[in-house]
């Protein structure tokens, strides 16, 4: 019986880890099915590489001015300054570069705040209903019908321009999609056997939440939080175009626009390339999101 019980016990592990690897593999391989998903990954990981080494990869300091072509307008691309330079003489591939920096650390951090933000409210509301339920999301319905775009630069006109009120403000006032998202999963998921019956055996509230109700919704998370990056990044651009974001000599995508906007009917490289990479970087975002949806939720699994 010992043997047996040995023999028994040693065949469990390898077969459970074969069943994670195979789980991972699946994904991987439905996500690797997912072409444009595979496009969007490597233009975000060029994007992030411009980020983390725009030190290496910019030829010029951001805010080095140019004297020969401080010119009071922008000059066109030449062999020292590919991508041109703005009217000050700075060159703008070093600009464009440093600015992923900024644009890209908007987006993250934007959103971890709103996913923190709209997780709490959606479990809350969705995992114990009730009066906290119709409280919260009369909160979430107010906050809906304000225009959100108006609102963040009310805060922001009021706040010191900064990066960190600019992530703050977008964050504070974009969390209500997710605990909408949040809410709906975890009441659809409350009444499935798999929670019923957890809760026969008398497992907790916080246990039953971080062990079973959230990771039936990573899916909607991952597409919300991959979505909620592209948008918090077009809402900064917004924001630095209108003056309420990223203020000058600080180079993102958005305050770049604004900056270029004198210019844009004679010079149309000094709006070209930040617009191009505020494109790449949203759709990409898109794409990566829709891959990792069709991959992470087994009903919507190729096999």
């Amino acid at each position: 019986m010992t043997i047996t019980d040995t023999k028994t016990k040693g065949q469990v592990a390898p077969l459970n880890k074969a069943k994670g690897e195979s789980q991972w593999l699946l994904i991987w391989r439905n996500f690797r099915q997912h072409k444009l998903a595979i496009l969007g990954s490597v233009i975000l990981l060029v994007l992030f590489a411009m980020a983390i080494f725009a030190p290496v990869l910019a030829p010029y300091d951001p805010d080095e001015m140019d004297i020969k072509y401080s010119r009071g307008a922008p000059q066109p691309p030449t062999i020292e300054h590919p991508f041109g330079t703005d009217e000050f003489g700075r060159d703008y591939m070093s600009r464009t570069i440093y600015g992923a920096q900024i644009s890209l650390s908007v987006g993250f951090v934007s959103v971890g705040i709103s996913l923190v933000l709209g997780i709490l409210a959606g479990v809350l509301a969705g995992y114990f209903g009730g009066h906290i339920d119709s409280t919260l999301m009369r909160i979430v319905d107010v906050l809906l019908s304000l225009p959100s775009l108006l609102v963040i630069m009310m805060v922001n006109s009021y706040l010191e321009p900064s990066i960190f009120n600019t992530m703050l403000a977008i964050g504070l006032f974009s969390w209500m999609g997710v605990a909408r998202l949040v809410r709906g999963q975890f009441l659809s998921i409350r009444e499935e056997e798999f929670v019923l019956a957890a809760r026969c055996i008398g497992v907790g509230p916080v246990r039953m939440i971080l062990r079973h109700l959230l990771p039936s919704s990573m899916a909607v998370l991952t597409v919300a939080a991959t979505i909620g990056i592209a948008s918090a990044i077009l809402t900064e651009s917004g924001l630095s175009f209108l003056g309420f974001g990223i203020q000058p000599p600080t180079s993102s995508w958005g305050s770049m626009l604004q900056s270029a906007q004198t210019f844009m009917r004679t010079s149309w490289w000094i709006s070209f390339f930040p617009g191009l990479c505020i494109a790449l970087a949203v759709l990409s975002f898109n794409f990566v999101g829709d891959g990792l949806r069709d991959s992470l939720d087994p009903k919507l699994r190729h096999r």
